[in-house]
């Protein structure tokens, strides 16, 4: 009788497709537990998660609303660890982003949106490049590890804009540790009316195809995806190391400081502390269930939004708290991680 053995390679392709399947069933099975310990019906609970807000038009465009700034950091994260350079910074470079794209925005008065929306993207970007900088050039110099850079880092610009919301930008009229509204020029125009999905959601479509573009049909990406498969084999096949991650770290830092920028212009129209609410965090497990694919993280970012969604209606029906969404997003994030590890091992018969 034949016997089976786990060896690592590459799983078969059956195997793979199924594997984004087999993270949303596991993560619906451990939380149901939790759904269960809440005194709710799982059933009920992931009618009113997943199918419920695309029943009615407010709650569907909200999903797309809540996708919009994931699609762009969820970018951040896939282009970043296509060449092996582990950015957790999205969080802090998307906050970096704001604060400049809310300085452009309170600045420019009377400003036409031809100019005043273009200097609200290109201020994001500059703030999310800026913020990379750091870590990148500490990687790049010093081998120091980007993973505790980034992620440290996040902490830092949360102090520095909680210094200047409750200093030198607190709005002088209402006292609220916030700025003052951007100028209208620099607001992003509305896609659908008395809606909040803005300008921004067409940004983030076109910045996932253009980083397609960059991996899959550039030389940059080539490089890229080379130093992510080994750095060695990469540096023997003449690909300059540094440069690439520079360039890698700066480009995916203006991604997520776009994002932020995305949320002034957007949604928010002034800087409060609380604007991102885990938006470069959610990203990770964005890019991650996408498998790093960018087309995937479309797909993805939208079923992360609709979990966003939908926890709001599951809190408002079933009566369990509304942070039941955050704990969805965890376990999905876990089992990702945990399934994602079926792609390097297949079973042989021996």
């Amino acid at each position: 009788m034949p016997k089976l053995r786990i060896e690592k390679g590459p799983a078969p392709l059956w195997l793979r497709a199924l594997i984004p399947i087999i993270i949303i069933v596991l993560t619906f099975l451990i939380t149901s537990l939790l759904i269960l310990w809440a005194d709710a019906d799982p059933f009920e609970a992931y009618y009113n998660f997943l199918i419920l807000p695309l029943s009615k038009k407010t709650s569907a465009i909200e999903v797309l609303v809540k996708a919009t700034p994931l699609i762009l950091t969820g970018a951040t994260a896939a282009f970043a660890f296509s060449a092996g350079y582990w950015n957790i910074g999205g969080e802090g470079q998307l906050l970096a982003g704001a604060a400049v794209g809310a300085w452009v925005g309170m600045t420019l008065t009377d400003v036409s949106p031809y100019l005043g929306i273009p200097m609200m993207i290109i201020g994001g970007i500059i703030g999310g490049v800026l913020w990379a900088l750091g870590p990148a050039l500490l990687k790049i110099k010093l081998d120091v590890d980007e993973v505790v850079t980034t992620l440290l880092l996040n902490s830092v610009i949360v102090y520095i804009v909680s210094y200047l919301l409750n200093g030198p930008w607190r709005n002088p009229e209402s006292f609220w540790p916030q700025t003052q509204e951007i100028d209208p020029g620099t607001m992003f125009f509305k896609l659908i009316p008395k809606s909040r999905l803005h300008f921004g959601f067409i940004i983030s479509i076109i910045v996932i195809f253009i980083i397609w573009f960059i991996l899959s049909r550039t030389p940059l990406g080539l490089r890229m995806r080379s130093i992510g498969l080994g750095k060695e084999a990469a540096k023997f096949a003449g690909v300059n190391i540094n440069r690439t991650i520079l360039i890698t770290a700066l480009v995916s830092g203006g991604i997520a400081g776009l994002a932020g920028s995305g949320e002034i212009a957007g949604i928010h129209f002034h800087l409060v502390e609380a604007i991102s609410e885990n938006i470069g965090y959610n990203g990770i497990i964005v890019a991650m269930l996408a498998g790093l694919n960018p087309i995937a993280i479309i797909p993805a970012a939208l079923f992360m939004g609709l979990i966003d969604t939908g926890a709001q209606t599951v809190s408002r029906v079933l009566g369990v708290p509304v942070y039941l969404g955050n704990v969805v997003q965890a376990t999905l994030l876990l089992v990702t991680l945990s399934s994602l590890l079926l792609q390097n091992y297949r079973i042989k018969r021996s």
